[in-house]
């Protein structure tokens, strides 16, 4: 089985919108009109997020991104530090692959890439508390619950 994050182009703006439409996703994906957006400004206003699609057995079966926290706007990180801090949003749009552990997958995928670069010194997600299947993937991955700043965290 090979799992692979191919570059987000605009031809795969049409599945990406389809996969925000379909209610496993869009239970979690608030606002699929700022996601399109994120995706359609990524060279510009959002030249900050990195877009992914994600390929198994060369099936596009998800997206997953990436972003340095301090160039977000977010202030979700509580009372970790901005320096070194990245975060990454994923999920599975094909129904087929769900349960599958290839959620797993895309996380060690992602972690292990952004971990390579030299300023991280940390990821941090926040996932819903209710998202078991996000939450589990990265527990799976050796991610650890912040219980204070109510987050996701892995540390270098």
């Amino acid at each position: 089985m090979t799992l692979i994050l191919k570059q987000f182009m605009d031809t795969d703006i049409p599945l990406f919108e389809k996969w925000l439409k379909k209610s496993h996703v869009a239970k979690w994906y608030h606002d699929p009109e700022d996601w399109l957006l994120e995706v359609t400004e990524r060279a510009d206003a959002f030249q900050f997020l990195h877009h992914f699609i994600v390929s198994w057995n060369g099936q596009s079966i998800g997206f997953c991104q990436y972003y340095f926290f301090s160039e977000s706007g977010e202030e979700w990180h509580g009372t970790h530090s901005l320096k070194g801090t990245y975060s990454i949003d994923y999920m599975i749009g094909e129904e087929l692959f769900l349960g599958k552990g290839i959620g797993k997958a895309i996380v060690a995928e992602l972690t292990d890439y952004i971990m390579a670069f030299t300023d991280c010194e940390r990821i941090i997600v926040q996932p819903e508390p209710e998202n078991l299947a996000s939450c589990g993937a990265l527990l799976s991955n050796r991610y650890v619950f912040d219980e204070v700043n109510e987050l996701f965290l892995k540390e270098k």
